[in-house]
């Protein structure tokens, strides 16, 4: 019999009215009725042409052809669990892989993955390096972080983490009067050119001349004062992105981390 056509739920029903021998306990055991069983035990001998119990006065008792398969047919259910063990192993519920920016990561992700590892113990994450959306066909991941647009490749779901605005910062003093650090969100700054906002920041913070960021990096640093807003922000028609692949959203521990990130 073709892989495609072997009747899974039905020999399913097999095994445990073999264990039980009696329709009913095993009803019981598949939570169905004892006249399902019997019909799927019918389906299943006319299915194969073959008689799998003897119907006697004092209950079911299994023919010798029954009795020879059932080993390997457990044996073939104990390898589907193990494969099914392996398959879900990599993509544990308590492990999340997501892709991110270097700076989003350094500046802002990293605490908020920490406060939600706090409160939901156990949890671990594997983080790694990406800037605009990933190839999710060629990494195991759970989630990517970005910064653009609003993606658009095919079987790509995303949510916005809220409307983005750019801030320029400096510290106090002297600072705020020297060229501005230019990065790859602005690269036509007059100052110098540095690989990643992030390291803008880092330069911004060590004295070198104010930056021009996205609000959502530059919030821890001016809640604590380091460095000043030199002016009101500016609306971008860009913002962060939650982007995976569709059916990655149906998966708890994805929802419940998108849902954190975004409250």
């Amino acid at each position: 019999m073709k892989r495609t056509h072997l009747p899974l739920n039905a020999l399913r029903v097999l095994d445990a009215a073999a264990r039980h021998l009696s329709f009913t306990r095993a009803a019981d055991e598949l939570a169905v009725t004892p006249a399902a069983v019997g019909q799927q035990i019918r389906a299943l001998e006319e299915t194969l042409g073959v008689i799998l119990f003897r119907r006697l006065a004092r209950g079911l008792e299994l023919t010798p052809e029954a009795e020879r398969a059932l080993p390997l047919l457990r044996e073939g259910f104990r390898q589907f669990e193990e494969s099914v063990r392996i398959l879900q192993e990599g993509q544990a519920s308590n492990v999340l892989t997501i892709a991110a920016p270097r700076d989003l990561t350094a500046k802002w992700l990293s605490a908020r993955l920490a406060a939600y590892a706090a409160r939901v113990p156990g949890k671990r994450f594997v983080l790694n390096a990406c800037e605009g959306v990933p190839d999710f066909s060629e990494a195991n991941l759970d989630l990517a972080l970005y910064f653009g647009d609003e993606p658009d490749a095919e079987g790509i779901h995303g949510r916005a983490m809220g409307a983005e605005t750019l801030v320029l910062v400096a510290t106090a003093g002297p600072a705020a009067d020297l060229p501005r650090l230019a990065h790859p969100l602005d690269r036509d700054a007059p100052g110098p050119l540095l690989s990643d906002v992030g390291l803008a920041l880092d330069a911004a913070l060590a004295g070198l001349g104010p930056v021009l960021v996205p609000s959502l990096l530059a919030a821890p640093a001016l809640a604590t004062g380091a460095l000043v807003a030199l002016a009101d922000p500016v609306a971008v028609a860009q913002c962060w992105w939650l982007v995976a692949p569709t059916p990655q959203w149906r998966q708890p521990k994805v929802r419940s981390l998108v849902e954190f990130l975004l409250g």
